[in-house]
């Protein structure tokens, strides 16, 4: 243990979901601990939290087993770099946010120093690569759990873990009103909106984004107004002119949406919190789906339907995932239908299950009571 002076937390965060969770348990260990210091892999979003960026998510972003093969030399370097900056800087702890490729490698390199771990937003070894739990178990001495099934199913398996509740129960004020959201984009409020959130990662853009174009086509609605969420290090292949694109806060146009067409991942559990009835589908290459299809060990991709243990979304994947069906999913929640106040039902329950607000200020408090005397 330590003391509150100087404190240094070195934190690893890989993509763009872990930059949001990482700036947010900053800023809560901050509130606790002023005077520590933060160091490590990240985005924008932790370096504004006041992180030292060593590594920037946008180089550390990537997808499947042989996009992951491909880019082998630069994580090898990464690694590297990484037990370099720590022998150097000597924190007194590692963070690691999800991304569990490089992290549990990283957690059994680091071990030799005898630097302790906390592992927050755990990799989900209870879908696949289960085997990954002892690794979990023999390096990691803290895991901060977000999922209410996570704690018991960890336990079981000889894991120190802790349920801190999910951190889309924080409430969120949406920075903008509907009116100001509809007159940035010009949008007419009395027709629907269908937003795409095609992905965060350019592989995942490149593979949903086309699908997506021939949906809207086929739904063959010129009442329909559409939007993109787009992620900030990615491009947008050319898209029709009228499609509206939002880049500064993707999540208004969940707040404002009527339905969503979305990649499954994060986004699909924040539609859940934020209301809006989603259609979910996702696309890898083929190799990468070959191994995933034969790897994983859950009935469902979207995060929705694995927490209710039935599905509330529908989801399409990998050759399902077709124009038509995405079409014929969509149409109804566009309006006022049994399928979209069923959906909408469904979310209720999911949203029960997450616990109470305040997950970022339990985990920093978790981390210090380990860290600090």
């Amino acid at each position: 243990m330590t003391s509150k002076q100087n404190t240094i937390f070195f934190l690893v965060a890989g993509e763009e979901s872990g930059d949001i969770h990482g700036a947010r348990l900053i800023s809560a260990l901050k509130e606790k601990c002023p005077d520590a210091s933060f160091v490590g892999h990240g985005g924008n979003k932790m370096k504004a939290a006041g992180m030292e960026i060593i590594e920037h998510v946008d180089n550390l972003a990537m997808m499947g087993f042989t996009e992951v093969i491909k880019h082998l030399p630069y994580m090898v370097n990464v690694m590297g770099k990484t037990l370099g900056k720590i022998q150097k800087i000597k924190p007194h702890r590692l963070i690691l946010i999800d991304y569990p490729g490089f992290n549990l490698r990283l957690a059994k390199n680091v071990h030799p120093l005898g630097l302790p771990i906390t592992y927050f937003i755990m990799p989900q070894v209870w879908a696949w690569k289960e085997k990954r739990v002892k690794t979990i178990r023999k390096y990691v001495d803290q895991a901060l759990c977000i999922f209410p099934f996570e704690q018991e199913w960890f336990e079981q398996r000889g894991v120190n873990a802790h349920f801190v509740g999910h951190p889309f129960t924080e409430f969120h004020k949406p920075s903008i009103n509907k009116e100001d959201f509809f007159h940035k984009h010009s949008l007419d409020n009395d027709k629907p909106l269908l937003v795409l959130f095609p992905g965060s990662r350019q592989q995942e853009i490149d593979r949903h984004l086309p699908v997506f174009k021939k949906t809207v086509s086929l739904l063959n609605d010129d009442n329909l107004q559409i939007i993109i969420g787009k992620a900030p290090q990615v491009s947008l292949p050319s898209i029709p002119n009228h499609w509206k694109i939002e880049d500064k806060d993707t999540s208004l146009c969940l707040e404002y949406g009527t339905a969503v067409l979305t990649s499954s991942g994060t986004a699909t559990l924040q539609s859940a919190v934020q209301d809006i009835p989603a259609v979910v589908s996702y696309k890898l290459s083929a190799g990468s789906w070959f191994l995933a299809k034969n790897l994983s060990k859950v009935p469902f991709a979207a995060m929705t339907n694995l927490i209710a243990g039935k599905q509330i979304v529908p989801e399409f994947l990998q050759n399902e995932m077709t124009r038509e069906n995405l079409a014929d999913a969509v149409r109804p929640l566009l309006n006022n239908s049994s399928e979209r106040k069923n959906m909408l039902m469904g979310y209720e329950e999911v949203r029960r299950t997450l616990g109470m607000p305040g997950a970022y200020e339990r985990a920093a408090e978790a981390i210090l009571s380990k860290t600090i005397h």
